[in-house]
């Protein structure tokens, strides 16, 4: 199926996605996956949300981007070991709790939701959640575990849109033969960085290249950023101008403005 077939992705392009809610956004920093750093998102005009999900000791689905709760909250251990009444007493910035997937659902129900399972523990609760919120249709499923994106599509059916893993990728980037073979590929979505580590050097990913091969394929690319990467306004505009999709955006407040420049401003709430 081509990108344009999901219902995920039948907005216009660009997508503009608020990744973890935003964490570089200035209310955001220190508050990132909490529902205030959502609620801002969306009210500047984010109809696209992304966040990370881990599975609780006892079952039960997250929005958490560590698999220990250690560096943004004042609780220690692994989220995987901890009961859901443990993981809710951490307070992220001394003050905001950690929320369920399903409040995210719940709370905003005009918005998509890029989910990347960052676990495999945390594959059958998500699905159980997307399920029982009739969300198929408005979630996006992510992971670098192609295992991972095989189970998702198997058990939420052919109207869940996923993104391609990172080796899917890196094979499309740098083994061009193997162009024939993604073209049979379920993944509607090639999530990219905008340069990764390879082998001890800097690689630039997207390039003209991949977009225009991705989109021979009818995918979208959708670029994200690791936390040592260039993340401005200019570069912002460099992807664009190359034709990507979709960008995913710790500086929300920057991806606004560049989208206004454009002629393609956020609605906010």
């Amino acid at each position: 199926m081509r990108a344009a077939e999901f219902p995920y992705l039948a907005s216009p392009t660009p997508l503009a996605l608020a990744h973890r809610g935003g964490a570089g956004y200035g209310p955001n920093v220190g508050f990132e996956n909490t529902l205030s750093a959502f609620r801002r998102a969306v009210e500047m005009g984010y109809r696209y949300l992304e966040t990370d999900v881990h599975a609780t000791g006892d079952g039960h689905v997250v929005a958490f981007h560590d698999t220990v709760l250690d560096r943004v909250s004042d609780v220690t251990g692994a989220v995987a070991d901890l009961t859901l009444d443990a993981v809710r007493g951490a307070r992220i910035g001394g003050r905001e709790g950690v929320p369920l997937l399903a409040e995210l659902f719940e709370e905003f129900p005009d918005t998509c939701i890029n989910i990347d399972v960052k676990a495999d523990g945390a594959l059958r609760p998500t699905v159980r959640e997307i399920l029982r919120h009739g969300a198929t249709e408005r979630v996006c499923i992510g992971s670098f575990s192609e295992r991972r994106l095989r189970a998702a599509r198997a058990a939420l059916g052919p109207t869940v849109a996923t993104a391609a893993g990172q080796v899917g990728t890196a094979l499309l980037r740098f083994t061009p033969g193997i162009v024939s073979r993604l073209l049979h590929t379920p993944a509607p979505v090639l999530q990219v960085p905008a340069l990764h580590r390879v082998g001890g050097r800097t690689v630039t990913l997207v390039t003209p290249g991949l977009v225009r091969r991705a989109h021979a394929l009818g995918k979208h690319v959708h670029v994200w950023f690791h936390d040592w990467s260039r993340e401005d306004a200019t570069e912002m505009h460099r992807l664009l101008d190359l034709g990507v999709d979709g960008i995913v955006t710790d500086h929300i407040d920057v991806l606004r403005d560049v989208l206004a420049e454009r002629g393609h401003p956020l609605t906010p709430r």
